[in-house]
């Protein structure tokens, strides 16, 4: 009888992060940082270096043919302690530097709907963020001068890998390339308008204000490939400000669960790789508290089995 040993997994935890000043993509291997451009050309014995090893989007866009280069390298390079960048010494850019469009979903929790009083919606309400909020693991918060009630919300990030519109339930997590950490930011006092909810505003919230001022938005501090993360509807999510727990959920509490988002962000909208859906937030938000981020605080969002996404914060 023939014995056909089980192929070992390889494991895809992807970051982007800058050496030289040239951004480039990543490897979490034990041991440290695995630089993908440098172990190509070490274990290549080549002087050039195709373009999606210095660019997380253009090696989602590529698919597997790029992907396979990746895996084997990994293969190769992980036990060579001259590849590989202890992580504390890199500069953590964005997983995905620059995304097309980041949709991010407001009261996608039943507990922080009933924190804050919200009834659970009968479809998902999508707002967008800006790259120019987005910053890597690391890199400070900028508490934005003009804004003095910033708060907290972990969430889990996905990135999209495969190009849709119109997507069905069943094959949206087809059109996955990984999770991530996301800690959506608010700046609460331009988020709602002035004596909200009493004196409503017939043009709604100010999500642009609330949600995208600079440097507001950590979102890493890897990307952990689909088939090595392949239920993101059961996964634990906390957040600490200054080591103290403020939340503690499960993506199992989530209204709309990932499939859902997916099929919903797709409808009229073409999704591209490299794009991010921020899927919601567990209770324990600061606004419910009356508690807000201040200069000198540490903000750790960590999203099980992904990591921990640990930024300072400090005055603009």
């Amino acid at each position: 009888m023939l014995i056909i040993a089980a192929r070992p997994r390889r494991v895809m935890r992807l970051l982007s992060f800058v050496k030289d000043n040239v951004p480039r993509v990543g490897a979490m291997v034990v041991g440290g940082v695995l630089d993908l451009s440098l172990a190509y050309m070490q274990l290549n014995g080549v002087d050039a270096v195709p373009d999606f090893l210095y660019s997380m989007k253009r090696l989602i866009e590529l698919g597997e043919p790029a992907q396979g280069v990746v895996r084997e390298l990994i293969d190769r390079g992980r036990s060579d302690s001259s590849l590989l960048i202890n992580p504390a010494e890199i500069k953590w850019l964005p997983p995905v530097p620059d995304p097309e469009k980041i949709l991010c979903v407001a009261v996608n929790y039943r507990a922080h709907g009933e924190e804050t009083g919200h009834a659970p919606p009968e479809k998902p309400y999508f707002f967008p963020k800006f790259r120019n909020a987005l910053i890597g693991n690391g890199d400070p918060i900028l508490k934005p001068r003009v804004s003095y009630r910033v708060d907290w919300e972990v969430e889990l990030g996905v990135i999209i890998g495969a190009r849709g519109k119109y997507i069905d339930e069943k094959d949206a997590l087809q059109h996955v390339f990984g999770f991530t950490v996301v800690n959506d930011v608010s700046m609460r006092d331009w988020q709602f308008p002035p004596g909200w909810p009493e004196k409503l505003n017939a043009l709604g919230q100010n999500w642009i204000w609330g949600k995208s001022m600079d440097s507001t938005t950590p979102v890493g501090p890897v990307i952990v490939t689909r088939d090595e993360l392949e239920e993101p509807n059961d996964l634990r999510l906390t957040l600490k400000v200054n080591g103290e727990t403020q939340q503690d959920g499960n993506t199992r509490d989530m209204i709309f669960d990932v499939r859902q988002l997916i099929h919903w962000a797709s409808q009229g909208i073409t999704l591209r790789p490299g794009d991010i859906i921020s899927t919601g937030t567990p209770q324990g938000v600061g606004a419910a508290k009356g508690r807000f981020l201040k200069n000198g605080d540490t903000v750790e969002a960590e999203v099980e089995k992904i990591g921990k996404l640990i930024n300072p914060v400090k005055d603009e």
